[in-house]
């Protein structure tokens, strides 16, 4: 439930009182005492879903949100109260007016000290966690990561065309994932060189860095529901401290992993993570913009101007350039990820073909890890590593070599591929 205070001019009291009777609003005026101006204070009672609408219908009697305050309450007794709560409750679209939903965004974001603390701090949990192979300590990482007040803020100043939060939630986000990856880099570097880790220890091996240097589909699906959830969230009553958790799990991690691709000089791990950082970055933004969009949100002005006027110079729309950038953000790293995606498909369709054949009838495939593309900044050979389980005391030999050629000549690509074996066996009862 929220309480609404707002000033209303003198002239034009009649038509914003009727207004409120019109939807049986229950509301107390009074006198406005400064002195600054003739007009008086109207406070009214409302459920959380009858906000928005209440105060389109101030707007189109020419409220201008100059004085308005809306603060949550816990219970109301008035006349019609009952009645609004019972034609208001269960409606497809409950969100928050665009008052309520952007000061939300700024009670969220801390300060500019604070957040980029609180980025430093979960890169280093994020990336103690990758190396230590540690999902638990990954999770806690993101718990700490403040980047859904960034992300968000962008989001909600792109669909109200307000040019200060595009600002600052752009600002925010972009130089707080260059933080996480410098601050990640620098305890990576730090811990490698003490010997804190074995120095022999392949960092491409490990189960939870692997995750996020080779982004597919299924990967970047994290990004598009983190953003839709945050958007939800900050439009309705969805706790934010868990929305923020789902955001961070799809930013913090691949930070980390980047920064430890550079520590260890490994390109196609630094790439591959970059890459996935960077599509998951925009995809958050871009569905919490659609999400917002689909709620009813949009600019005070938006339908009293034509599309020609938004793309003029004087009248400019912040809102659909930023969305612009994202777009051609996305188009460039989507092809990345779409390549990868594709030569993924050609490698497991090879070797799924090679493996059906009769001579290798008692193979069972394991897992395949497919190497990230450097863009030729090492001229090494990609490698594919491959584990497949096999009968007991059993031999494969030119296995590895028939995969290596076959795969070369299916994909157009120099390989190198190394075949894990584990052993099986059972009993004959």
């Amino acid at each position: 439930m929220r309480v609404v205070r707002v000033l209303v001019p003198e002239d034009r009291r009649e038509g914003w009182l009727d207004a409120l009777d019109d939807r049986d609003v229950d509301y107390v005026v009074t006198a406005e005492a400064s002195g600054r101006s003739e007009a008086v204070v109207v406070e009214f009672p409302l459920p959380t879903a009858a906000v928005g609408a209440v105060m389109d219908d101030l707007r189109e009697e020419g409220f201008d949100g100059r004085y308005t305050v809306i603060t949550s309450a816990e219970t109301a007794t008035t006349e019609h109260f009952d009645d609004l709560q019972r034609r208001f409750s269960g409606r497809h679209d409950d969100s928050v007016d665009r008052t309520e939903i952007r000061a939300k965004a700024f009670t969220m974001t801390p300060n500019l000290g604070t957040y980029y603390v609180m980025t430093v701090l979960s890169a280093v949990v994020a990336t103690a966690g990758l190396l230590l192979d540690s999902p638990a300590i990954v999770v806690g990482a993101m718990v700490i990561a403040p980047q859904v007040s960034a992300a968000l803020t962008a989001s909600i100043g792109t669909v109200l065309d307000d040019p200060s939060m595009i600002w600052q939630g752009f600002r925010a986000l972009v130089l707080g994932l260059i933080v996480a990856i410098v601050g990640a880099t620098v305890f990576a570097w730090a811990v490698r060189t003490m010997y804190f880790v074995p120095p022999a220890l392949d960092v491409r091996t490990v189960a939870q860095i692997d995750r996020r240097i080779a982004p597919g589909v299924l990967a970047v699906a994290v990004g598009i529901g983190a953003g839709a959830a945050g958007a939800f969230g900050l439009a309705t009553a969805v706790p934010l401290s868990i929305v923020g958790v789902m955001i961070a799990a799809a930013l913090i991690p691949a930070a980390a992993a980047v920064g430890i691709g550079i520590a260890w000089g490994l390109p196609s791990v630094a790439i591959g993570a970059f890459v996935l950082l960077t599509v998951n970055a925009v995809l958050i933004t871009l569905s919490a913009i659609v999400v917002l969009w689909r709620l009813g949100y949009r600019p005070h002005d938006w339908d009293d101007r034509e599309l020609g006027d938004r793309l003029s110079v004087d009248g400019f729309d912040r809102g659909l350039a930023a969305i612009g950038v994202l777009l051609v953000v996305l188009v460039v790293s989507g092809g990345v990820i779409a390549s990868e995606v594709h030569f993924d498909t050609q490698v497991n369709g090879e070797i799924e073909r090679t493996l059906s054949e009769e001579q290798f009838s008692d193979l069972e495939l394991v897992s395949v890890q497919t190497e990230f593309s450097d863009a030729g900044l090492t001229e090494e050979d990609r490698r594919i590593s491959i584990v497949i389980n096999r009968p007991a005391d059993t031999d494969f030999p030119g296995l590895t070599e028939q995969l290596d050629e076959r795969i070369s000549d299916r994909t157009g690509t120099d390989v190198v591929v190394e075949i894990e074996y584990l052993e099986k066996d059972s009993s004959d009862r």
